[in-house]
């Protein structure tokens, strides 16, 4: 996962350094010298994590930072604050001051890639949610989202660890913050996060007779669970685990021995990123009307996908990064409105189902779309041909191996879809072009026999 990277740094030295680590990485760097100039491009560039040194002339990296976080359009920007300073109490300061983490000189390499990947991809994800948030708002459905990902939250916390002093200690450190906890035993932790809403988990890499990073792991694969931040407790002295959680996916972590104001610092951070992140998705869900989703796929119809591909198309054509589009048409779709016994009604199962089928094979961030008629059209952001090919396979194959249920005899009917795939070329495109060109591939696919993906070339 490559992306967007502002580096912060009156030393020269250091911030060329740290740009060929990152650009050997194939992440997208702007060098900058001061915390001034900081502020002047970062809405120019829009980086997706701000590497911000603390000790700079003007305006240090603490300030810096604040008015990152004062304002709207900067607010949701990771910050990771490299320093000398290795005091608890300046990190400390650096977290109030709405930073997500601390990286200390000298760097660490593998820490430092293991950081900016975890909290890119964070990143992507919120972009998603705002740009879905902006779409909605041009299309008048809903006033834009006041909210800041820096606000003051409480919250639910389910805390997985067998050390009992530990463990009281965090608990009386939270509740004296007016946040609720529960304490769990580390064999239940999966089946009471289930049963349960939490906002938040902390849970020990050092239990007796458990795994962890395991436990971790399981509950971000279940889709209910997959937006709740995990912090994960490490003992200090093992590095190499500490990095293992972060590629894997967990959203922040402490080191041990425990210090309650670090504890409740990185808990504040993750409840309001969470927040941050609950209101433009509840903002975005009830906002829909029918106005813009298909009533019987419940998928976004054409309007909805006219606005917001030309948003996406947009940004990724100014972000240089890559989108990809494929559209998908039901084969002989008419013989199934025409067949004797099933009309229109067996028509409508299919298309549910092949919409049903459709979100199975796309990820959370994809858009699906049904503009009209046997016709689906899923927008890929962040995803480049290869990748989109891919997903449209997925699809194709979902679609021809699996027969139909339906309520007409014979009780099953098969089905196959042909897919077209097109990828926005970075100079000059537009979203016309790249529909133009999935649909041209589309119709090829058609022409050259059905139940196939052809790509643009």
């Amino acid at each position: 996962m490559t992306g967007r990277v502002l580096v912060v740094d009156d030393v020269v030295q250091n911030v060329r350094l740290l740009e060929a680590k990152l650009s050997s990485e194939y992440y997208t760097v702007m060098p900058t010298f001061s915390g001034i100039e900081c502020l002047e491009k970062v809405k120019e560039f829009q980086p997706d994590i701000i590497l911000l040194d603390v000790m700079m002339p003007e305006l240090d990296g603490f300030e810096t930072c604040r008015r990152l976080k004062a304002d709207p359009e900067t607010a949701h920007i990771p910050v990771v604050m490299v320093t000398a300073l290795s005091e608890l109490s300046d990190r400390i300061q650096g977290l109030d001051a709405g930073a997500t983490d601390f990286i200390t000189k000298p760097i660490d390499e593998v820490h430092l890639f293991a950081r900016v990947k975890s909290l890119i991809r964070v990143k992507i994800m919120l972009d998603e949610l705002r740009m879905r948030d902006k779409t909605g708002a041009q299309l008048g459905m809903m006033e834009k989202s006041p909210l800041s990902p820096n606000e003051v939250v409480t919250g639910n916390i389910l805390i997985v660890d067998d050390d009992i002093v530990q463990q009281r200690n965090m608990q009386e450190a939270l509740l004296e913050r007016g946040h609720t906890v529960h304490i769990v035993e580390p064999e239940e932790a999966v089946s009471m996060a289930l049963q349960n809403h939490y906002d938040l988990a902390i849970i020990s890499t050092m239990l007796d007779e458990e795994d962890g990073l395991r436990i971790s792991m399981q509950l971000r694969a279940q889709e209910e669970k997959r937006s709740m931040p995990i912090l994960i407790l490490v003992d200090e002295d093992d590095k190499p685990l500490l990095i293992k959680g972060l590629e894997i996916g967990v959203d922040d972590y402490l080191m041990t021995p425990l210090d309650n104001n670090e504890l409740i610092a990185r808990v504040n951070t993750q409840l309001r990123r969470k927040k941050y992140q609950d209101a433009l998705r509840l903002n975005y869900e009830e906002s829909l009307s029918a106005a813009i989703m298909d009533p019987l796929t419940k998928l976004y119809n054409r309007r909805y996908l006219d606005v917001h591909l030309q948003n996406m198309v947009e940004e990724a054509i100014e972000r240089q990064s890559p989108l990809s589009l494929i559209i998908i048409d039901i084969d002989h779709f008419k013989a199934v409105n025409d067949r004797p016994g099933w009309g229109h009604d067996i028509g409508d199962e299919v298309l549910v189902e092949i919409g049903s089928r459709i979100m199975n094979s796309i990820r959370s961030t994809d858009l699906a779309t049904r503009p009209g008629g046997e016709e689906f059209v899923v927008v890929l952001p962040n995803t480049n041909q290869e990748t989109a090919v891919i997903i449209a396979e997925r699809t194709r194959k979902s679609t021809k191996d699996t027969p139909f249920k339906i309520s007409a005899e014979p009780g099953e009917a098969m089905i196959t879809v042909s897919i077209g795939v097109s990828t926005i070329r970075l100079e000059g495109d537009n979203a016309q072009g790249v529909f133009k060109r999935a649909d041209e591939a589309l119709f090829r696919a058609k022409n050259e026999g059905r139940n196939r993906v052809i790509v643009s070339p």
